[in-house]
């Protein structure tokens, strides 16, 4: 799946894709760093309404090849290298919760989305 990133595109829209081809990961996306290739601000955006112009100082668009056998680290380097994006991922767990994926999780997020939709375990997860 290609996903076009640019300023004018709305958080909820890239979010909407992302589920559309793993609707047991959610994508979230911080605040922007306050310098560029600063620290990103540990705030996560809660307006889907935002355009990613107002989550980053780099303003590069194009577009973000997502495949199934991308890792979550490499997907979170992606956005973060080339869009000056950065963005949490959290996979479902039983009973309508979400749990945050570890940063060093290196499983691909097939292997994520299919976890959850077969076994509802979350193993490798950070709370």
């Amino acid at each position: 799946m290609k996903i076009e990133i640019n300023n004018h595109r709305k958080i909820y829209a890239i979010q909407k894709e992302f589920s559309g081809l793993f609707p047991f990961l959610k994508i979230e996306f911080h605040e922007k760093p306050h310098t560029n290739g600063g620290p990103a601000s540990e705030k996560i955006v809660k307006s889907g309404g935002k355009t990613l112009a107002e989550c980053r100082n780099t303003h590069m668009s194009g577009h973000l090849t997502i495949t199934p056998n991308m890792t979550s680290g490499d997907l979170k380097q992606c956005f973060r290298d080339t869009f000056g994006l950065t963005i949490e991922l959290f996979q479902k767990v039983k009973k309508n919760g979400w749990r945050k994926i570890d940063v060093s999780e290196n499983e691909t997020l097939d292997n994520l989305n299919k976890e959850v939709a077969f076994s509802g375990t979350t193993p490798n997860l950070t709370t």
